[in-house]
Parts: C-alpha cells; sequence; structure tokens
C-alpha cells in the first residue's frame, strides 16, 4: 500500500486495537484485579466490533477476512507448539521432573552464596521449563524458607527467584513467548537464542556477580539421588536439541516419548495416566491458542482497513533510523504489556507491526524477536498486578510492591538491552553474511 491514509480512516482502522486494551484494561480497573476479565472475550469484543466497522462489505466476507488470519500457516505452525508444549510440560511435571530439577540445582548449591545461587537455580530452572510463572510457583516456598534460616530478607529472595525465572522465560526453546515472538517475526528459535543470549547472558553474569557481593553465609538442606538426576533428562535433551537447531516441533515430539518412557519405567505413572496428562497439559494451553486464533484475526481485519499501514506511515514521521525503529518496537512493546499485563499475549499483538516495522527499516527478525520477547519480560516482571508478582507475593504473603526495588536482574536486562539498541554490537559478533540471512 503506497497510498496516504488519512487520519481519521487510520484511527478507524486501529479502533478495534483500542477496544481491545479500552474493554480489557477498564474493567480491569473497576474490578481491582487484571486477572477477572478474561483475555479471549476481550479479543472476541474486539474481533466483533472490527467486523462492524468493515464498510461495503457482506457479513459473510468479513467472517472470511477475520479466518483469513487466523488461518495463516505462522499461526497454525504457533498452536502445534503450543499443543506440543503442552503435552510435553505437562507429562515432565507428573513425572516429578520439575522438583528433581529443584532438587538437583539446589543440591550444589555453595552454602555461602545462596543470593547467587538461588538466582542461577531459577535460571536453571527457568530455562528447562520454559516458564516463569512455574519457576516462581516452585522456587518461592523455597526461598521463603531460606529466608527465615539464613536471614536475609523475604522481598529479596523472592526477587531473587522472579529475575532467574524471567532469563529462563525469555531464552528457552519451549517458553510461549520465545515462540510467539520468533513466530511472528518468522525467524528461527535457535537464531533468536543466538542473539538473545548476547544481551540476556551479560545481564544474567552482571546479576549474578551483584547477589555473590550482596550475599552472606547460610545453608540449604536439599539431596539428590540417581532418580534426581535421571528425571531432568527431558529437560536436558529439549535444552541440547534447541540449541543445535533441531527442529521444534521434533524437539518437543521426542521430548514427550522420553517424559512418558520414563515416567512408565520409573513407576510414576502407567500409559493411561500418561494419556490424560497430556489431554491435560493440550487443555491447559486452550486458552493461550484461542487468544492466538482472535489476535490473528483481528490484526488481519486491522491491516486489511489499512491501519498497519497507518502506523509505519506515522512512524515514518519520528523514526529517522534502524536504531529509531528498534526504540520504537521495544516502547510499543512496554506500553502494550503495561496495558494488557501479559507478555505472550502483547508479543501476539503487536508482533506483526513489529515486523512490518523490521522490514521497513531494515532490521534483522532475529533483532526484533529479541526485542519483542526481552521488553515484554522486562515490563512484565515490574508490573505489580501481572501474574509473576502476584504468584510470587502470595506465596510469600507479602506485598508485590515490595519485591519490585529488588528485582536487579530486569533493571539490568533493560540496561543492557537498551545499550545493544545504541550500539550494535551484535554486528561485531555476526558477519554481514550470517547477520542478514534470514531476510526474505
Amino acid at each position: 500500500m503506497e497510498e496516504k491514509i488519512s487520519l481519521q480512516k487510520g484511527m478507524l482502522a486501529l479502533s478495534p486495537l483500542i477496544v481491545f486494551v479500552a474493554f480489557y484494561l477498564v474493567l480491569s480497573l473497576c474490578r481491582q484485579d487484571f486477572y477477572a476479565v478474561p483475555i479471549t472475550i476481550s479479543f472476541m469484543v474486539a474481533c466483533l466490533y472490527a467486523m462492524c466497522i468493515i464498510p461495503n462489505m457482506r457479513w459473510g466476507k468479513r467472517f472470511e477476512l477475520l479466518t483469513r488470519g487466523a488461518a495463516q500457516p505462522n499461526i497454525l505452525l504457533m498452536i502445534w507448539i503450543f499443543i506440543l508444549a503442552g503435552a510435553f510440560a505437562s507429562t515432565a511435571k507428573e513425572m516429578g521432573a520439575i522438583d528433581a530439577t529443584i532438587e538437583l540445582t539446589l543440591s550444589i548449591l555453595p552454602s555461602k552464596l545462596i543470593l547467587g545461587g538461588l538466582f542461577a537455580a531459577a535460571c536453571f530452572i527457568s530455562l528447562s521449563v520454559g516458564t516463569s510463572v512455574g519457576t516462581i510457583a516452585a522456587l518461592t516456598p523455597i526461598a521463603t524458607n531460606m529466608a527465615e534460616h539464613t536471614g536475609h530478607s523475604i522481598p529479596l529472595l523472592v526477587a531473587t527467584v522472579v529475575g532467574g525465572a524471567y532469563f529462563g522465560d525469555n531464552l528457552s526453546f519451549i517458553s510461549d513467548t520465545t515462540i510467539a515472538a520468533t513466530k511472528t517475526q518468522d525467524c528461527e528459535l535457535k537464531d533468536k537464542f543466538r542473539m538473545n543470549i548476547w544481551i540476556a547472558g551479560p545481564a544474567a553474569i552482571a546479576t549474578l556477580i551483584l547477589y555473590l557481593f550482596l550475599g552472606h553465609p547460610g545453608t540449604v538442606d536439599s539431596t539428590v539421588s540417581i532418580n534426581h538426576i535421571l528425571l531432568v533428562i527431558p529437560y536436558i535433551f529439549v535444552l541440547v536439541a534447541g540449541i543445535f537447531g533441531i527442529n521444534v516441533l521434533t524437539v518437543l515430539a521426542v521430548g514427550i516419548l522420553i517424559a512418558g518412557a520414563m515416567g512408565i519405567a520409573l513407576g510414576q505413572f502407567d500409559f493411561f495416566t500418561w494419556l490424560d496428562t497430556m489431554n491435560s497439559g493440550v487443555l491447559g494451553m486452550s486458552e493461550l491458542i484461542i487468544a492466538t486464533i482472535l489476535a490473528a484475526g483481528l490484526v488481519e481485519v486491522i491491516r486489511n482497513q489499512g491501519g498497519i499501514h497507518f502506523i509505519i506511515q506515522s512512524l515514518t514521521k519520528c523514526i529517522r533510523s534502524k536504531k529509531g525503529a528498534e526504540m520504537c518496537i521495544a516502547a510499543l512493546t512496554v506500553l502494550t504489556n503495561f496495558c494488557t499485563a501479559n507478555n505472550t499475549i502483547t508479543i501476539l499483538t503487536i508482533g506483526p507491526l513489529a515486523k512490518e516495522v523490521a522490514d521497513k527499516y531494515n532490521v534483522d527478525r532475529r533483532k526484533s524477536a529479541s526485542l519483542l520477547d526481552t521488553f515484554s519480560c522486562i515490563a512484565q516482571s515490574l508490573i505489580p498486578y501481572g501474574a509473576q508478582l502476584l504468584i510470587a507475593s502470595g506465596l510469600a504473603a507479602i506485598n508485590p510492591i515490595e519485591i519490585i526495588p529488588y528485582l536487579y536482574y530486569p533493571f539490568i536486562l533493560a540496561i543492557f538491552s537498551l545499550l545493544n539498541i545504541v550500539f550494535s554490537y551484535e554486528n561485531k559478533i555476526f558477519s554481514n553474511r550470517a547477520f542478514r540471512c534470514n531476510r526474505l
């Protein structure tokens, strides 16, 4: 589209997105609960409104337009990944892999390095299991117990867990944010990981060094057996296979078979319990799958009416360089995440827009995927009404506001992310040929 879109037409095209945010945000504020309004209903309301404002088109064609967005190959591939990831995560949990990973990690913690060790444990566990919420739910009770025995403040130790949980959520191959970011930007998981590790890695190292200075002696009671080592194998396989670039669908499918076979062999469950467990995991992803379908349909309607082109047209007025485009993607991600309080939904909502901006200003799609995932994690970790801080504060019996000042990793990650935009040091890491190999 080359024609210039008027302000009135552009705002009308974008109004479904505004309706979505307003419906979700206003009702949540009225109820004082950001999880009282189902995200799927918010998308459904926005989709119905979007179809109502399409001019000169029969209703059957309007539904076809909505369906066309949801039926894109990348969206369907993402749904398949969500299905397999849910089955794998549920199987691994049922076989005891999460508890085993926690016990194994804590067993090697140096007693004098509680903060650094707890942060490293949260990083490893979240990288393995691919969920910040699961990591926080598993480690927060342990962190609270540590605080009582070591003299550290509870908010500090809980914040240590939350920070480490976001490290893995940002990088894990089975994290829904990673999957959403790579698929909306049309790049490979392994390429995004290689790009992202140069931002999250230094930030994690800096945070670890800080924790080593802040820590003082304490003890961690944990025992490890051969079973703990065996139960961690499915996570190790997924992590290693993902790093080596094996197709994510293949990795997850094989991971499910390994976890299921080991669970049956070790007597953790029988065959039919395994089937029921996988079913529960798939159903647990249903809300995310439905939200993905509705978000894709909504974005397609907005695109068809010129909304995406209008945003690009408007951004052109203030963006003068590739760095400006990257900063714009980061700002849009943070702002949207503050409104939705959900980093995955944020990525799904603005991912197509970020891809348009990236293509227009020659931003590598691995970089735009990294920006989406990283800044959504930064924003999500700093809002007291996000699921992660609500769960952490609930388990630790403290106010979520108390945790925020101690979230050193998200603050440090934000600094490294901004430095990466300013200095673009990935250009010195990747060769020119390799860095641009994913351009269409």
